[in-house]
């Protein structure tokens, strides 16, 4: 789940054209994150990590903007262990204009998108919030500069075959099984301790750490998306901790990652039925005017192309399970509606990939293929180092080890058949692109059940969550399912708009987050906000 849409696609950074539907099978092998105390039953020190102070310097990376500023933050590698290493994880702030009441810390969603580039990317966003607070940005562990997560050949696919561009067949689950055991081999190789250490319990142990860094009695919090999960595990763990959070965007904290690809393939099916509404009023539509006829056009262009995928400049075929990859970044916003119909006409007229394989590739016209960095230092990379995988591999090794079902060879060969009716059922063009999710954590050992069974009844500061309706991520029904779940400490926002989050699209949720965040104010629970009418972004200008 990407973070905050902007106007143009620059939303995943790691991930090359060519390796859209691969980047779903990059994974590294997670373990149970550390959540217990040391073995002899005695609570673990974590003194000397509590003591430290984060000293901020100017950043030296040249991709950031000059007027951010960068620290760092020491965490244990271990916390049932924290005398068995050490990792640095990455921050960057802009500094409150006036009087500071402290920090607001910042998660972009993904899981693996990196806080500290976003921030630079799109901080006219937030510069609202830096008129009572320090706005902060991080790369939790595993991510970005924070000990970057990887498997090692730039794309998270799995396998080192470059030659085919054949997507990987879920109907034939022992292959794509097999091919997922050698990938568990690459990404631990090329990972590095870190990789049996991350997922979301960890990483909210971290943000209790980098709060204490800062100065903060109290974690103020802006999550979107996987964010959201973020900021509600926090509350769980730290529930007296909690100072103003706000969720917007809001994931699930009990749908298994197979229920959480059919409810993503449903969201994005519809927010592409908006689309195809929208785009057959002009005569520039490249699926023509007749709604029905353009609705089959899309699933037969993805089709044909998974059975004759086009040449790119990016090296890889073109394949349509890359098509349905660019069409789902495309979907985030309304903003990018008129982007992507002309980059689909390019496909459709011309044969030129191009256009549609920026939305992929994070607007980046050629691939960047990295070094992997040195695994185990736990030092930061800068960077311009950072694996060209790091989202992909990030976001499946996080995903796994939040998530704690694992059934058998087996019972996933039994049940592939009905689940590939069921998510074809949920859309066509998402369907089968959605449905690796299902395979995805064979292999890896089981993630943690903390999340599931005891992320409820929060005893903390009363915190806002929003909710979109049009949203094509996070559908609307998880924010109500997560607020009954958090107790009577959530406060609901409806947002009666389109894309995903509300916070850059909507001038209400814009205001009514910032209102709480700076002052807070809360609004009553289950109220809402209007679509908006006009252009724009709430936070006075469309968003880069």
């Amino acid at each position: 789940m990407p973070a905050v849409p902007r106007t143009r696609p620059a939303l995943r950074r790691c991930v090359g054209a060519g390796a859209v539907t691969l980047a779903l099978l990059g994974a590294g092998l997670p373990t149970l994150p550390a959540t217990a105390s040391v073995a002899d039953g005695g609570q673990p020190d974590l003194t000397r990590f509590y003591r430290q102070k984060a000293r901020w310097t100017a950043c030296q990376d040249e991709e950031l903007p000059k007027d951010m500023q960068c620290a760092k933050v020491t965490v244990p590698l271990d916390y049932a262990r924290p005398d068995r290493g050490t990792l640095d994880l990455a921050l960057s702030r802009y500094r409150a204009t006036g009087r500071s009441r402290g920090s607001v810390l910042l998660n972009f969603g993904g899981p693996g998108g990196s806080g500290v580039s976003e921030l630079g990317l799109s901080g006219k966003e937030f510069m609202g919030l830096t008129n009572g607070y320090d706005v902060v940005g991080f790369d939790p562990r595993g991510v970005g500069r924070s000990s970057p997560v990887s498997c090692g050949d730039g794309t998270g696919g799995p396998s080192d075959d470059r030659g085919s561009a054949e997507p990987p067949d879920v109907t034939r689950p022992q292959a794509l099984m097999k091919r997922l055991k050698q990938l568990v081999v690459r990404c631990t190789e090329h990972s590095g301790p870190v990789l049996a250490h991350i997922g979301t319990v960890n990483a909210s142990r971290d943000l209790d750490v980098i709060r204490q860094a800062l100065g903060d009695r109290k974690l103020n919090y802006l999550g979107f998306s996987y964010g959201t999960k973020l900021g509600a595990v926090y509350a769980a763990q730290f529930p007296h901790n909690v100072g103003r959070m706000a969720l917007d965007g809001v994931d699930t904290l009990t749908e298994s990652l197979a229920q959480q690809g059919v409810a993503g393939a449903q969201g994005q099916q519809t927010a592409l039925d908006d689309f195809l509404d929208w785009c057959v009023t002009d005569l520039a539509c490249p699926f023509g005017q007749d709604r029905r006829k353009a609705g089959d056009a899309v699933v037969q262009l993805v089709r044909s192309l998974d059975k004759d995928p086009l040449p790119s400049d990016f090296g890889d075929p073109f394949t349509g399970q890359d098509l349905v990859g660019a069409i789902g970044e495309g979907l985030y916003s309304k903003d990018l509606w008129p982007l992507l119909a002309r980059a689909l006409a390019s496909l459709t007229e011309d044969g030129d990939t191009r256009g549609v394989q920026n939305f992929a590739s994070g607007g980046y016209a050629v691939p960047l293929v990295r070094k992997s960095p040195k695994a185990g230092s736990g030092g930061l990379v800068a960077g311009q180092d950072v694996p060209v995988d790091n989202l992909s591999a990030a976001l499946m090794a996080i995903n796994c080890a939040d998530d704690p079902d694992r059934p058998s060879a087996g019972r996933l060969s039994q049940d592939v058949a009905r689940l590939n009716r069921e998510y074809q059922h949920a859309s066509p063009v998402f369907g089968r692109f959605r449905l690796t999710q299902v395979l995805l954590c064979y292999g890896r050992p089981r993630g943690t059940d903390f999340i599931r069974d005891q992320v409820k009844d929060v005893p903390s500061a009363r915190m806002l969550l929003v909710g979109t309706r049009g949203d094509p991520a996070t559908p609307y029904r998880w924010t109500i399912e997560t607020a009954k779940r958090l107790g009577p400490s959530a406060v609901v926002l409806d947002n009666r708009g389109d894309g995903h989050t509300g916070y850059t699209s909507s001038r209400c949720v814009h205001g009514k987050v910032d209102d709480f965040l700076l002052y807070g104010t809360l609004p009553a629970d289950g109220s809402s906000c209007p679509a908006d009418t006009a252009a724009g972004h709430a936070g006075g200008g469309s968003s880069d």
